[in-house]
Parts: structure tokens; C-alpha cells; sequence
């Protein structure tokens, strides 16, 4: 998967007026909503952020007319899926989704499409083939975090595995990618798995409730969100905090930078940015536009290395995340990316 270097900025970061200059056409009585399964955590916090800064300055430039966003109180896809329903009913031209389930909203947004309405899901993404889908390529992000584990285990290491909301697709892809590298490196040894939820709360009571089970933990693959409820979980529990393999959250980072500075200590993390709600407007927006382009697209993973780990939290405010700024130009360079 091509990686784009790593752009970092705060979601307050203002958008130059000239991206909505140029995509000004005829959307400018169109409108756009957003339905989302699920806010109780800062990515999905920050998602939202990013998609109101970036619509809201869209609507003001005359861009859009409206791209009002919705979110479902319990996160089951039988609600969203009648939230759907409701937008389309009131006659949103296009709708995006952040979906609970990869099959479960197929009917309602199959509904969507026989109505003229365009879906794009996004992080989330549902199979139903008349949507277009734009995401991370979740499953290399597993894999990638086993490829730097076994180059600091050579000799083998012990892994427990933390992942996110059960059911949803991006847990399962990262699951599958991690799934791939236990089996790529058979000396990485998954003894543990726990549901930490995307959260640092809800990571540090499952991981808590598993160590004394679990022999020596060398490593913890994660989903983001959590790195620093899993260091807690094992600073608690009198264990020696193993290698963490983080996302892209101002508080584990921040953790991870401490550490570096205190005893040299090595990590790495991989994540999607929560922008990339923004993305998923200005693709929404260029197909009302009647621009052509293919319906599975890919957005560039976000990664911190020991090395760029300073500079990727300059200018994060405490409890912010590390994220990108996109634009409508961002959309073109989309349409290159094919999945793998």
C-alpha cells in the first residue's frame, strides 16, 4: 500500500479557501448527510470534529447546501439502518455512512441508491456493491504491526492481542491482517485476545481482567485508542510494560514519548487519520458533481515512528489526536489507489 508521508496537524488547522473555490460547481443546492454508528471515543470524537470544521466551511463558501451529521445512541446496526431509512426519506442527496456493519445496513443503503441518492461509507464500509467505500487498508495495518514486531523479536516473542468493537468490520480487518502476520512469523505467538473497544477505559479493564492468566507478554498488538489503558492495565498489575504497538491518540503518544525520554523506549504506530471523514465528504460531493471514479478507494495509512514521534506531537492539545489535513485535491489522488 503507498504511504504518503506524514502530514501532521491539528483538526483546528484552517483550510485554504482555494480547495472550495475549485469544487464549486453544481452542488450548491445539494445535501449531504452523515450517519454514524458510534461516538464514545476521541477518534470517533475527532472524526465528527473534522467532518463539522470541513462542512461547515463548505456550506459558507457555497459548496453545499447543507451536511448535517447523525449518530446513533447504541450502536446496533438495526438502528442505523433505520437511521438511514429517515434520511432517505427526507431527501438528502447523498449519504455518509460510518457504518456498524459491513452487511447489516445493505438493505437500507441498497434503499438509498434505488432512490438516486449516493452512499459513501468510509473506516466503516458496507459490501453492498452500489456504495463506494473509502478506507485504510485495514488488514495491511495488522500486518504491519506483526512485520515490526518480528524485527524486534527475531528469537520469538509472547503477543497479546487488543482489538476494537466486535462485529465491525475495521476490527476484523485489522484482526484478519494480525491473523496473517502470527501465521507469517510462527515464533510470534498470540497467547491472549481481549475487546478493548477503541477505548483506553474499556483496554485497561479488559487487559486487567486477562493478565493473570497470561504468561510473560513481550508485545501487544492494538487498534488504536488504547496504547495507554494497556500500559496502565500492566503498570497496575506490577508487569514490565511490553512493547506496544499504538494508534495515533495524543495521550498514548504522549505516554510512548516519556518512556523514550526516560529509558529509551522503542515503539511504533499505524492508524487512520479521523479526517478521513473529511475525505469522504469531498468524494460524496465530487460524485454529486457528477465526477467519475471507481467504488472501492483507499486512503493513506498515518504512522509515528521512534523517529518522527516529537514532531508528530507538536501542537496536539492534551487529549487531541495526531491527524491530516484533506482537501477536495485530495480526491484525485484517490482514483490511483487501487486495494490489494
Amino acid at each position: 500500500m503507498k504511504r504518503h508521508p506524514l502530514r501532521c496537524a491539528l483538526l483546528s488547522t484552517a483550510l485554504l479557501i482555494s480547495p472550495f473555490m475549485l469544487a464549486q460547481a453544481a452542488t450548491a443546492d445539494k445535501t449531504i448527510a452523515l450517519s454514524n454508528n458510534y461516538a464514545g471515543n476521541s477518534w470517533r470524537q475527532g472524526m465528527l470534529a473534522s467532518w463539522q470544521k470541513t462542512t461547515d466551511q463548505a456550506v459558507k463558501a457555497g459548496v453545499i447546501a447543507s451536511a448535517d451529521s447523525f449518530t446513533t445512541g447504541e450502536n446496533q446496526a438495526t438502528e442505523q439502518a433505520a437511521q438511514i431509512q429517515n434520511l432517505i426519506l427526507q431527501g438528502y442527496n447523498a449519504i455518509v455512512i460510518d457504518a456498524a456493519s459491513p452487511t447489516a445496513l445493505n438493505g437500507a443503503v441498497k434503499q438509498a441508491c434505488d432512490a438516486g441518492i449516493i452512499v459513501v461509507s468510509f473506516d466503516g464500509v458496507v459490501t453492498e456493491p452500489c456504495a463506494y467505500r473509502l478506507s485504510m487498508d485495514f488488514k495491511q495495518s495488522g500486518l504491519d504491526g506483526m512485520d515490526y514486531l518480528a524485527k524486534r523479536f527475531p528469537q520469538g516473542a509472547n503477543v497479546l492481542e487488543v482489538r476494537g468493537l466486535a462485529g465491525v468490520s475495521v476490527d476484523e480487518q485489522i484482526h484478519s491482517g494480525v491473523s496473517a502476520g502470527a501465521a507469517k512469523y510462527p515464533n510470534l505467538k498470540i497467547v491472549g485476545s481481549v475487546n478493548g473497544n477503541w477505548s483506553q477505559t474499556a483496554a485497561q479493564k479488559a487487559v486487567a481482567g486477562v493478565l493473570p492468566s497470561l504468561p510473560k507478554i513481550d508485545a501487544v498488538v492494538t487498534q488504536g485508542d488504547d496504547g495507554y489503558g494497556v500500559a496502565q492495565a500492566f503498570g497496575a498489575a506490577g508487569r514490565p510494560v511490553p512493547v506496544i504497538i499504538f494508534g495515533n491518540r495524543e495521550e498514548e503518544l504522549s505516554w510512548w514519548k516519556k518512556q523514550k525520554d526516560a529509558n529509551g523506549y522503542e515503539s511504533f504506530s499505524i492508524s487512520s487519520a479521523p479526517s478521513i471523514s473529511s475525505l469522504a465528504f469531498w468524494v460524496a460531493q465530487q460524485l454529486l458533481d457528477g465526477k467519475q471514479m471507481p467504488h472501492d478507494l483507499l486512503s493513506p495509512a498515518l504512522s509515528v515512528t521512534q523517529d518522527t514521534l516529537e514532531s508528530s506531537l507538536k501542537g496536539v492539545e492534551k487529549g487531541g489526536i495526531v491527524s491530516q489535513v484533506y482537501s477536495v485535491d485530495d480526491v484525485a489522488k484517490l482514483t490511483a489507489s487501487k486495494p490489494q
